[in-house]
């Protein structure tokens, strides 16, 4: 079992390591203009709570528990909040994102109908 096809070995990780470093174009600019736009979002588009629990989990590396002890609500509250806090954040990215594309493509690659705004 041990000479399968299917288990490839450390060898096989780092070329593909190596191959997908040089294959992959420099999408440095873009992810600068995500982390600004994250940024923005959080200071902008989640509400203060929301924004606070987040910082913590993500920030600061607390688990939900600890979350909960600190502020002095239920687990399942830091999770439904931290939930929506994240969903708030994947609408304002996503529509970021479609700009983005948009600006890039022109906005003839678009049909009218497709437009936000």
């Amino acid at each position: 079992m041990a000479n399968t096809r299917y288990k490839r070995g450390l060898s096989y990780a780092a070329d593909m390591a190596v191959y997908t470093r040089e294959m992959a174009a420099d999408n440095a600019q873009q992810l600068d203009k995500l982390k600004e736009n994250l940024a923005k979002a959080l200071r902008q588009d989640v509400t203060d709570r929301q924004r606070q629990f987040l910082l913590l989990y993500y920030g600061q590396g607390l688990n939900m528990r600890q979350i909960g002890e600190r502020m002095g609500v239920n687990k399942s509250t830091v999770s439904r909040t931290i939930k929506r806090g994240e969903a708030r954040l994947r609408r304002c990215l996503r529509y970021g994102a479609d700009r983005l594309l948009e600006e890039e493509a022109g906005p003839e690659a678009y049909p009218k109908s497709e437009h936000i705004r």
